[in-house]
């Protein structure tokens, strides 16, 4: 690579442009890894349009929460020419991210990419199918099978709720797909979705009890809604707010259904956890699923209009982000 390359910087808030940085421009301490791809999560869209507070460095600043790369020079952990990727972390967020041709990460969530599962492929899971894979554990760990009943799925075109229900429809799961984008339907379908609803709204405290677990990308009236409806001991993995960070809700699915409430949280997830994650997603993956939920690759320069439609609501699926592009 050229002694200087190609990075979408951040002068402030809302305000991304892309610019030629140097090596030297990058500091910090870990591993020096070429950036093959990156992809666009809700948090990256929130901290480029400045719609919300996820850059906690100070700017000029790299966004991206996730990476694939090569490891230039060793650094004790890695070898030069190891394929390595990182989710979260603090990526993108209290260190400069992935939305570059070349970046120093600490190595501390860093991990070897498993050889079965190429780079790109690694992108369109990214934080999002990461988030859903540690959610489909946590429902299995809580008892949720496919012979306990429906599992709802909501947010089900995002990235995080299109792994979700692909995920555990290839598990043998019973998927019903919420999602407020009716013309998302047909892709929900094809992801593995038994049936598709709208999103779900609150009602009362306790609804007649449907569903046996949960994953929920969306957060706020949606998470209430989905407690309310809960079997006895179900289960529901959360994980998002773009539906809202506010939860209102009673204490009677909890007392009286016995329903348990999962925070998945990604970002500072253990090594350990990690490393479960991809082995399990290296036996899940096909082409088709990939194919099916990678919605397009993208450059540097258009993750600004990325990043925009998905704050609107308007994008599906997972777009992937190749810096050199």
């Amino acid at each position: 690579m050229a002694d200087s390359f190609n990075a979408l910087v951040l002068t402030a808030p809302g305000s991304p442009e892309v610019r030629r940085l140097s090596e030297a421009a990058l500091g910090g301490e870990g591993a020096l890894v070429d950036v093959l791809y990156s992809s666009i999560n809700y948090k990256d869209a929130l901290a480029v349009t400045g719609a919300g507070k996820i850059v906690r460095g100070t700017y000029p600043f790299v966004p991206g929460i996730d990476l694939v790369g090569r490891v230039v020079g060793g650094n004790g952990d890695f070898a030069a020419g190891d394929t390595v990727v990182l989710t979260g972390g603090g990526l993108g967020e209290r260190f400069w991210g992935a939305y570059t041709e070349r970046q120093v990460v600490p190595s501390t969530y860093l991990l070897k990419l498993p050889a079965d599962i190429p780079p790109l492929w690694s992108m369109v899971v990214g934080t999002a199918g990461l988030t859903a894979m540690y959610s489909v554990l946590a429902l299995e760990t809580h008892g949720v099978t496919p012979e306990s009943g429906d599992v709802v799925v909501t947010g089900a075109s995002g990235g995080v709720g299109s792994f979700a229900v692909a995920l555990l429809a290839k598990l043998g799961y019973t998927v019903v797909a919420a999602s407020g984008k009716r013309a998302q339907w047909d892709y929900l379908r094809g992801l593995g979705a038994a049936q598709t609803i709208d999103r779900l709204r609150p009602g009362r405290a306790l609804e007649s009890a449907r569903f046996s677990g949960a994953v929920d990308a969306a957060g706020g009236d949606s998470l209430a809604a989905v407690l309310s409806l809960l079997k006895r001991h179900g289960s529901v993995a959360a994980s998002g707010n773009a539906a809202g960070h506010v939860l209102n809700t009673t204490v009677f699915p909890f007392i009286l259904r016995g329903v348990n409430l999962l925070g998945i949280d990604s970002n500072t997830a253990p090594r350990a956890r990690r490393v479960e994650a991809w082995g399990r997603l290296s036996a899940l993956l096909d082409e088709p699923m990939i194919r099916a939920i990678h919605t397009g690759t993208v450059s540097l320069v258009e993750i600004p209009a990325v990043c925009a439609s998905m704050i609107a609501a308007e994008t599906h699926g997972r777009h992937v982000v190749n810096p050199a592009m």
